[in-house]
């Protein structure tokens, strides 16, 4: 209806040839909804803003645009109001059938048909398989789990994956840390290095992984002489001598082997933590399956072949000032051995390679340069900067009892995400991940998480939907039916401003779905469905459903069975439940 409101203001402006054509064309009318019914149920401020230019009184001109609309389909008035606002109200026809579109289609209410549909890979979370998910890849989670579902619903492709940075050193300190653990399982007393992995998860690894795995740990034990320090070099230093030790004692191949089999089945435990969270991916990327491939290799020769790098202090430097970083980045170590940096780029360059138009990507607060730095590493390797969007999450406090929780009685160094789960429940810590937006820091009260009353904004919801579904089986237990045809046929004796309130809100459910997608703000749709349970708990407090006047009984059931499809709908974005019973 916006678009019918702006063309009508348009033909009205120049009709009167309040400005030129030219001047009219550059003019944005914008059209915004009214929180009070009595102001109707759209309102404009064209009149203001062109007042000063024209030099008109704006209530004047106010008037003198809404003279020149007449009779408009859909309308029932149009107003003009001090100091200049157009108010615009719809009639009974036009807001019933708003019900009608939800009852006819369901969950396809609110989907949108963009002209320009985009082809996006969205990736997120990607925590390193070197330990269990935290609170933190939780908000991660939740928000990126939500927004492509979000996306989708805007009409876009959305294809989503998790890259597993199952490579390179810090693979080998994770299947040090659990060799050294699976060793003093077995008799061994050897100390943790400092930089090594700590925490109990450590153990509980080792448990699973000591009778299952292929590698004959027993000679380490046979073999003796195992250190467990140098206590004379730096953390850094110590922690590479004793993976040479370990590899040179267990052998090259079997380390490689013993590191494999860790991998896995912490990208196991991963996976499992994400689908009790309600997160299914589309494909889980290896990047060393990545490098086995050869494709940093190939990256890294095409920039090279592109005059885009230099040699300095016998490292390989990518001149990723050229295109707007702050600083050149490396690309390949001293050693030899390519950075973190170049297998972003080539793990990128291959989103673009398999025909992604957005690459999105949602990551921690703390890779805020990360935009700028894989920008130009895009550019370099001739794919455009503006293919690439990063959406930073900011970080997540834990408050119990008044208090902030500063840590795990299980793990010892961070809260999981199955924890909190197991805390809270998954409907509640989804939600209330979602409830702020995703670049503000967002302080989880795990007390109102819990609770069973309407301060609890889930539960609040919740309840809306299984109070909707309560007044279906109390209508199924006197042995009435809801003829959903009479429903729609009779909306035009919905004139409560309870009803009147909830049909304009569910008409607004397409125009949040096209805004949050857009914005990518899926706490904008959590909001819009804290509101509309609000309007259907007064609603449900102030009327009765069950009456004898069968024509405004079956309108009222159409209404809120419309009001139940959009919390549905709503709350399934969000990966949330919407039960029938409470």
């Amino acid at each position: 209806m916006k678009k019918e409101i702006q063309k009508l203001i348009r033909q009205s402006i120049e009709a009167a040839k309040l400005v030129t054509p030219d001047e009219l064309s550059d003019i944005q009318i914008e059209i915004s909804r009214t929180k009070n019914p009595d102001y109707g149920q759209f309102s404009c401020n064209i009149a203001l803003r062109l007042s000063k230019k024209l030099g008109l009184n704006a209530l004047d001109l106010a008037h003198q645009i809404t003279d020149n609309i007449k009779n408009q389909e859909g309308l029932e008035k149009i107003e003009a109001v001090p100091p200049g606002f157009i108010n615009f109200f719809l009639n009974k026809d036009m807001k019933a059938e708003v019900v009608k579109q939800v009852l006819q289609q369901g969950a396809k209410y609110g989907s949108q048909t963009t002209q320009e549909p985009k082809n996006i890979i969205l990736e997120f979370v990607s925590s390193n398989p070197t330990g269990p998910l935290h609170i933190g890849h939780g908000r991660q989670a939740a928000y990126g789990d939500s927004l492509a579902k979000l996306l989708r619903k805007a009409g876009h492709q959305v294809y989503t994956e998790y890259y597993v940075n199952d490579s390179g050193r810090q693979m080998n300190i994770l299947a040090l840390s659990v060799l050294i653990k699976i060793l003093n399982l077995k008799g061994a007393s050897l100390a943790l290095p400092r930089v090594s992995y700590q925490g109990s998860y450590l153990e509980q690894i080792a448990k699973e992984i000591q009778n299952s795995t292929e590698v004959n740990i027993d000679n380490l034990l046979e073999q003796g002489g195992l250190r467990d320090s140098y206590p004379s070099c730096s953390a850094d230093e110590e922690i590479d001598k004793l993976i040479a030790d370990f590899q040179h004692q267990l052998g090259t191949e079997n380390f490689a082997r013993f590191t494999d089999s860790v991998s896995s089945l912490m990208v196991t435990s991963i996976k499992k933590d994400l689908e009790q969270f309600g997160v299914v991916y589309d494909n889980w990327f290896s990047e060393r399956e990545m490098i086995k491939k050869g494709l940093v290799q190939k990256s890294i020769q095409q920039l090279n072949d592109n005059n885009l790098t230099y040699k300095k202090g016998g490292a390989l430097w990518l001149k990723t000032m050229d295109f707007g970083d702050d600083k050149d980045r490396v690309v390949v170590r001293e050693d030899g051995r390519s950075t973190y940096f170049a297998s972003d780029i080539a793990y990128h360059f291959d989103k673009r390679f398999r025909g992604f138009d957005l690459l999105l990507d949602v990551l921690g607060s703390d890779h805020h340069g990360y935009l700028a730095r894989l920008g130009a590493g895009l550019a370099a390797m001739n794919e455009p900067q503006e293919s690439l969007e990063i959406s930073l999450v900011q970080f997540v406090s834990l408050f119990k009892e008044n208090k902030k929780v500063q840590m795990s009685t299980r793990s010892g160094e961070f809260i999981t995400l199955s924890e909190l789960c197991e805390e809270v429940g998954k409907d509640a810590a989804r939600f209330f991940y979602v409830s702020r937006s995703h670049d503000q820091h967002l302080d989880f009260n795990l007390d109102l998480a819990k609770s069973k009353n309407n301060e609890n904004p889930v539960y609040y919801i919740q309840y809306a939907h299984a109070r909707i579904h309560r007044v279906l089986e109390e209508l199924k237990n006197n042995g009435l039916t809801f003829d959903k045809q009479s429903g729609i046929d009779n909306l035009v004796k919905l004139s409560a401003q309870h009803e009147t309130e909830i049909i304009t809100k569910l008409s607004d459910y397409p125009r949040v779905i096209k805004q949050s997608a857009k914005k990518k703000s899926v706490h904008s749709l959590a909001n819009y469905l804290v509101e509309l349970a609000q309007l259907v708990h007064s609603y449900y407090n102030a009327h009765r459903f069950i009456v004898d006047n069968l024509e405004l009984r079956n309108a009222r059931l159409a209404l809120i069975t419309a009001a139940s499809f959009v919390i549905n709908d709503g709350l399934s974005i969000l990966g949330v439940s919407a039960p029938e019973k409470m």
